[in-house]
């Protein structure tokens, strides 16, 4: 591989940083690969250029045409996949399973928000409900309005999601009419800068309208502008470096956070060992566990089950863990690899320690060794299920994510001791229950909606049709309450909500009669 510097597209044309680049490295291997850097660019240029540029261009285009944009970008990253998945390899370390999660769930969103646009048609603004009356004549009425925001998106993206983390933010943006800069996590900024290269030299979107500067953050919330949004993918701590940004607590800059999250697993209290139910439980919490090396922000951390049933499930999940074989991900056999990096590596070790605190051990992975990797190089950690029969006497189980192949398995004694333990998480993306019976789900959503952004439920009768726990659809809700952020991503065109400012109308039915002639519809 080569440790070329990656150039960013910025102020509508390829600048290379200079000084010091940091250096991109295969979490398995070890070596280099490549170098990025943007010391030296002019910040203030850039997002001028594409909010003017980029911006006014997009907003001159219908919903129509620019839902044709995303439908011609699928087809660029279509064409470009195989070197896709090759980066992913080097510079993530996931196996091509792995790999497909992120690019092709990034397609796949695009392809939805392409064919949710055209369905808006050829307007430049929405209408957003139904009119309202101002009194007993009809003649007066209010209609509101979604118009797009004459500003700029700015991503500072996570690095477990290179290809899903820009294009899951960038299609409703650029949809709604607003041009994206992505900054993408420093450690996995290949892939991103790669797709946006190739998007850019295929000369689908204006000048402007797609740009990504790799390297530090340093300065760029500083150029943001009243009109201006910000989508941040990370922990707590930098998300309140956001929030308290002046940008935001002055300029009043829009701003969504997705952030940490402890996300629960329960199994119905009437559940037996021997039925479809545990079964599926069990498979789920496992492949969450794996998958991606157990870097999402959407895994689940904190198993749940009836105390009578622990250690079944304990031996259930122990014995399909003993089966992940973890190294380097070009091995066939081989079916979780390694984490970003060395400095994630650490940071899992260390996370498992302070949970050893209140958890013991049930199954370590990491005695059985790795394939094709040299444990003094890699960044691999093989799955870790801990476990506590006493969890309403714990502090850090319901506090501490370690965000790697780690999940702890937790006790209860009846199903109001389990809600109040998921609460203690104060709030999570998602949640999965398991259950046969449909009033037990209908319940524990009733119970936990507040703290959840998604409830997932799994029964035998969808156990074939069911997207998964982890699994983020573009026509469902993305996001989470309390420490999970607070914000709201995805969930169809609910999504371009937050690059459009609403506006109420008031105005004779005739006036409201003209706009409409123009406007499209924000259909929920």
């Amino acid at each position: 591989m080569s440790t070329e510097l990656l150039s960013n597209f910025f102020a509508g044309r390829w600048q290379s940083g200079q000084g010091h680049a940091q250096t991109l490295v295969d979490p398995v291997l070890g070596t280099a690969l490549v170098q990025v850097s943007n010391a030296g660019i002019d910040l203030s240029e850039g997002f001028e250029f594409a909010r003017t540029q980029g911006g006014e261009a997009l907003r001159a285009l219908t919903y129509k045409q620019r839902a044709q944009m995303l439908s011609e970008i699928v087809q660029v990253l279509i064409a470009n996949k195989a070197n896709y998945y090759d980066i992913s390899t080097a510079n993530s370390g996931t196996t091509v399973k792995d790999s497909a999660v992120d690019i092709e769930g990034a397609i796949f969103t695009l392809s939805t928000y392409a064919k949710l646009g055209d369905s808006l048609g050829d307007s430049h603004v929405l209408l957003d409900g139904e009119r309202i009356r101002m009194g007993k004549d009809p003649l007066f009425q209010t209609q509101h309005l979604l118009s797009p925001t004459p500003g700029v998106a700015l991503f500072i993206n996570a690095f477990n999601f290179p290809s899903w983390g820009l294009w899951e933010k960038a299609a409703p943006a650029l949809l709604s009419g607003v041009p994206v800069i992505v900054k993408p996590a420093t450690a996995t900024a290949w892939l991103t800068q790669k797709m946006v290269q190739d998007v850019v030299d295929a000369k689908i979107l204006p000048v402007g309208a797609l740009s990504v500067i790799c390297g530090s953050s340093a300065g760029l919330m500083d150029q943001l502008k009243p009109f201006d949004v910000v989508s941040f993918t990370g922990s707590a701590d930098t998300a309140h470096i956001i929030r308290s940004h002046p940008a935001v607590a002055q300029k009043s800059v829009r701003c969504n956070i997705e952030a940490d999250s402890l996300n629960s697993a329960l199994l119905d209290p009437a559940t037996t060992p021997e039925s479809d139910v545990f079964q599926l439980f069990v498979s789920e919490v496992v492949r969450e566990m794996t998958v991606k090396s157990g870097q999402k922000c959407t895994a689940i951390r904190r198993v749940f089950v009836p105390a009578t049933l622990y250690e079944a499930t304990a031996a259930a999940i122990t014995a399909k863990l003993k089966k992940i074989t973890v190294g380097n991900p070009r091995n066939e056999s081989v079916r979780m690899g390694a984490l970003v990096n060395r400095e994630q590596y650490h940071n899992v070790i260390a996370g498992i320690e302070t949970l050893k605190q209140e958890a013991s051990v049930l199954f370590d992975g990491n005695a059985s060794g790795l394939q094709d990797a040299d444990p003094s190089v890699s960044a691999c950690v093989a799955p870790v299920l801990l476990g506590s029969t006493s969890p309403a006497d714990a502090k850090v189980l319901h506090d501490v994510e370690v965000f790697g192949p780690v999940a702890t398995l937790m006790a209860y004694t009846d199903i109001q001791q389990a809600y109040a333990l998921i609460q203690r998480g104060e709030g999570s993306l998602v949640m999965s229950v398991y259950s046969d019976n449909p009033s037990f789900i209908a319940s524990t959503t009733a119970a936990l909606g507040s703290h959840h952004g998604r409830i997932h439920a799994i029964s035998p009768d969808v156990a074939a049709l069911h997207t998964g726990h982890g699994n983020v659809m573009p026509g469902s809700l993305h996001g989470g309450p309390g420490r999970a952020g607070g914000g709201e991503e995805l969930g169809g065109l609910r999504a371009l909500n937050f690059y459009h400012r609403r506006t109420a109308l008031q105005a004779s039915s005739a006036a409201l009669d003209a706009m409409a002639q123009n406007a499209g519809v924000l259909k929920l």
